[in-house]
C-alpha cells in the first residue's frame, strides 16, 4: 500500500491512514475534537510540517515493536497542569526531540511552548536559571530548579536532577512545578464550549488555576521500555499522544495475560516485572501551596490497581494521605486527607505516575494500550489529569476507539464492590484504605489486585495486614464471604488516638453491617453508621483489630434502628428524627467525623418528630447518636449540604 502524502487536512471526524503518513513542505494536519489513526509511521519531513491536536484531539498508532516516526517537523498537543508555582505535577512527555533520525528520542522542557493561536506557538517557554525558584504564566517561564526524574530508586536522594537538559528518555516521567499569575490569551477560540464546561481545558492559557502548555516534538510510538529494579520505584507515565488503558499496562507487566476482546484476565503471563499498581502524586490545592519549603508541602501518593473482574472495566483508586516533608525528604508532620476521587483507568496524555519493581528488567508500554478517550468528560469518564470528578456507575461504556479493537460498549463501567475505611489519627491526618471484592482473587496478596504502601516511614498509620506480614496493604481485594474477618493494623509511634469509620461504599450490597472488632475488649463496633474511637499504646497492633460483617453479640440496637429513622433534609436545612412509636428519647448528639461533638439535645421525651436546624453547620458528613430512656442506642451517618 502507498504512503498518504498530506498537504493540508482538517479532521473533525475519525480519519484512518492505511500505512504511513508523509508531510512535505508546509503541510499540516489539524485534528479537532477527534482522532487520527495511523497504522504505521509518520514522516514530518520539514521544520514546517506539523500535526496539531486540539480540543481533545488525539493520535493513535498501531505499529508494534518499533517505530518509523521521523522528521524535523513536530506534533503539537496542549495539556494543562492544575497547580501553582509552589506545587508539582508529574509528567510523561508524549513527544521527543524532532529530527530526521528514525525512532523515539529524549525530551526536555525546551520543547514546551506558550500557546499563541490554535496552530502557532512561536514563543518557547523561558527556562529559568537554577537560582530562580518561581515559574510565571505570562510570559511563560518554567523553573528548571524542579525538573527531576526518578530512575529505579528507593530514597529521596535517588531523585535525579534534569533541569533544562533534553535527556529524559521516552517513557520516563519527570516533575515540574507550575506557574504563578494568569495568562488571558485564548489560543483556540473555536474550542467546543461544551467540553470546557465538562472541565477538559481552561479557555484561557491560565485563568489562575490551570496552566496550559504546548508540547512540540516527534510523537512517541510503538513499544517503549521502562527500567525497573526489584523493590525500587520508577517514575513513568503515559508516553503517547493519546489516552491509554492503564489496566493493560499494569496487568501484562505483573504476571497476567489479558484477552483484549473479552477483557478476561489470566494469571501466569510471561512478564512479571512490576507489582501491578500505579502511584499518583497528589498535592494539596485548598488552601493552595504557598512556599517552596519542603517541610511545608502537603501531599502524598494515591494508588490505583486494575482489580476488576474484567480488564475493560475500571479498577480501584485509593486517595492520598496528605503528608508534609522535611528538607532531607523525610516525613515531618501530617495533614488532612485529600478526599480525591480521580479517575485513572484511561490515563490521559502527559500524566506521570510511579511504578514499583518486582524483578529487575524492563516494563513495556505498548501501542495496543492506546485509546481515544476525552479527558474528564462525564460521558467517557475515568480519564483525568489531576482533576476531581464525582463517581459514575452507568452500566456500559460508550464507543471508545482503540488500537486493540475492543468493543467497549460490551463492558461494565462500574467499579468492583468496595468499602472505603477512613482512620483519623490524633486529629491530624486521615488514612484511606479500601476493602474490595473480586471472586477471582485470593485472601493472600495478589499482584495488580492488592496495593502495598510505599510510604513506609509514617510514624502513625492504619492498613490491612494481608497474610499477617509486615507489608502495609492499602487496597485489599479478596472474595467476599459474610463470615470473613479481615485483619486491620493500627500503628503508633507513641500513644495515639484513632477514629475509624466507613467513609464510602461503592456497589457494595453483600452485607447489611460493617464492624470493627476489638480483640482487647471483645466488642464489635458499628463503623458503617458510626465511628469507633480508641487510644492505643506505642507499637504495631497487628493482631488486635478485624473488619467483620457479623456481630454475634447483637444488642437491642437493631430494634431501635427499625423504630426510629434519622435523616437530613438539605432542602429545608433540617436534621429530622422520625419517632412514630413515640419512644422516650433521652438525648440526641451530633458529631463530626473526627469525633468532635457539635450539638447535644437532652430530655426530648416522646415526640413523633424532632427537628433541628443545620443552617450554621459546614457541609460534610456527620454522625447522629440517639439514646432512649431505656439506654437503647442508634447511630446514623448524615450528609449535610446547605443548598444555595
Amino acid at each position: 500500500m502507498n504512503k498518504l502524502i498530506v498537504l493540508f487536512t482538517l479532521i473533525t471526524a475519525p480519519f484512518f491512514a492505511q500505512t504511513s503518513v508523509t508531510f512535505t513542505g508546509s503541510s499540516f494536519m489539524y485534528v479537532k475534537n477527534s482522532y487520527v489513526f495511523v497504522k504505521n509511521g509518520i514522516d514530518l519531513k520539514t521544520l514546517t510540517s506539523n500535526i496539531y491536536l486540539r480540543d481533545s484531539g488525539q493520535l493513535l498508532q498501531a505499529a508494534s515493536a518499533s517505530t518509523s516516526n521521523q522528521g524535523p517537523g513536530s506534533l503539537s498537543v496542549f495539556q494543562e497542569g492544575t497547580v501553582n508555582n509552589f506545587a508539582y505535577n508529574y509528567w510523561c512527555s508524549p513527544v521527543g526531540n524532532p529530527s530526521a533520525i528514525v525512532g523515539n528520542e529524549p525530551f526536555g522542557i525546551g520543547m514546551i511552548y506558550r500557546p499563541q493561536t490554535n496552530i502557532s506557538s512561536p514563543i518557547a517557554a523561558e527556562i529559568s536559571a537554577f537560582s530562580d525558584f518561581n515559574g510565571v504564566s505570562n510570559p511563560l517561564k518554567i523553573s528548571s530548579r524542579y525538573i527531576y526524574n526518578y530512575l529505579p530508586g528507593t530514597t529521596y536522594a535517588d531523585w535525579d536532577y534534569i533541569g533544562g537538559a533534553s535527556i529524559i528518555s521516552p517513557g520516563l516521567g519527570f516533575t515540574m512545578k507550575g506557574t504563578s499569575g494568569t495568562d488571558t490569551n485564548v489560543a483556540d477560540p473555536t474550542e467546543d464550549r461544551d467540553l470546557l464546561t465538562a472541565g477538559v481545558q481552561p479557555f484561557q492559557n491560565n485563568p489562575g488555576s490551570n496552566q496550559r502548555y504546548d508540547f512540540r516534538g516527534k510523537p512517541n510510538d510503538a513499544s517503549i521500555n521502562i527500567p525497573v529494579l526489584a523493590g525500587n520505584q520508577t517514575l513513568t507515565g503515559n508516553p503517547y499522544a493519546s489516552a491509554i488503558n492503564l489496566n493493560y499496562f499494569l496487568l501484562e507487566n505483573s504476571g497476567y495475560t489479558v484477552n483484549y476482546t473479552t477483557g478476561a484476565v489470566t494469571a501466569g503471563g510471561p512478564t512479571n516485572i512490576i507489582t501491578g499498581n500505579a502511584e499518583f502524586w497528589e498535592q494539596q490545592k485548598t488552601p493552595a501551596p504557598a512556599s517552596h519549603q519542603l517541610s511545608l508541602y502537603a501531599g502524598g501518593y494515591g494508588i490505583y490497581v486494575p482489580n476488576n473482574v474484567n480488564a475493560n472495566s475500571p479498577g480501584t483508586y485509593g486517595g492520598a494521605t496528605w503528608s508534609t516533608y522535611n528538607s532531607d525528604g523525610s516525613l515531618n508532620t501530617v495533614g488532612a486527607a485529600s478526599g480525591s476521587t480521580y479517575k485513572r483507568m484511561f490515563t490521559p496524555i502527559g500524566q506521570g505516575f510511579m511504578i514499583n519493581g518486582f524483578a529487575d528488567g524492563n516494563a513495556v508500554m505498548k501501542n495496543i494500550y492506546r485509546t481515544f478517550v476525552k479527558e474528564g468528560i462525564p460521558s467517557s469518564t475515568n480519564s483525568q489529569f489531576e482533576r476531581n470528578s464525582s463517581s459514575t456507575n452507568t452500566i456500559n461504556w460508550g464507543e471508545i476507539p482503540n488500537v486493540a479493537g475492543v468493543d467497549y460498549t460490551l463492558f461494565l463501567k462500574s467499579e468492583v464492590p468496595q468499602i472505603k475505611i477512613h482512620t483519623i489519627i490524633n486529629n491530624q491526618f486521615s488514612r484511606e484504605v479500601t476493602l474490595a471484592f473480586n471472586p477471582n482473587t485470593t485472601d493472600g496478596f495478589d499482584a495488580a489486585m492488592d496495593a502495598k504502601s510505599s510510604e513506609l516511614d509514617l510514624p502513625n498509620d492504619a492498613y490491612f495486614s494481608v497474610d499477617y506480614t509486615a507489608d502495609k496493604v492499602l487496597i485489599n481485594t479478596l472474595p467476599f464471604a459474610i463470615e470473613k474477618r479481615i485483619p486491620f493494623t493500627l500503628k503508633a509511634f507513641e500513644p495515639a488516638n484513632f477514629n475509624i469509620s466507613v467513609g464510602n461504599m461503592i456497589n457494595f450490597e453483600d452485607a447489611e453491617n460493617i464492624y470493627l472488632y476489638d480483640g482487647n475488649t471483645g466488642l464489635y463496633h458499628d463503623i458503617k453508621n458510626d465511628f469507633y474511637q480508641v487510644s492505643i499504646p506505642a507499637g504495631i497492633n497487628a493482631n488486635r483489630f478485624e473488619i467483620t460483617f457479623l456481630n454475634p453479640n447483637l444488642s437491642s440496637e437493631s430494634f431501635v434502628t427499625n423504630d426510629i429513622k434519622v435523616f437530613q433534609n438539605n432542602t429545608a436545612q433540617m436534621l429530622t428524627i422520625s419517632n412514630p412509636k413515640l419512644l422516650d428519647v433521652a438525648s440526641i448528639k451530633l458529631y463530626d467525623v473526627a469525633g468532635k461533638q457539635i450539638m447535644t439535645k437532652e430530655n426530648l421525651k416522646a415526640k413523633e418528630i424532632h427537628e433541628f436546624s443545620t443552617t450554621t453547620l459546614s457541609d460534610g458528613v456527620y454522625i447522629v447518636r440517639l439514646t432512649t430512656k431505656e439506654n437503647k442506642n442508634v447511630s446514623q451517618k448524615v450528609i449535610i449540604s446547605n443548598l444555595k
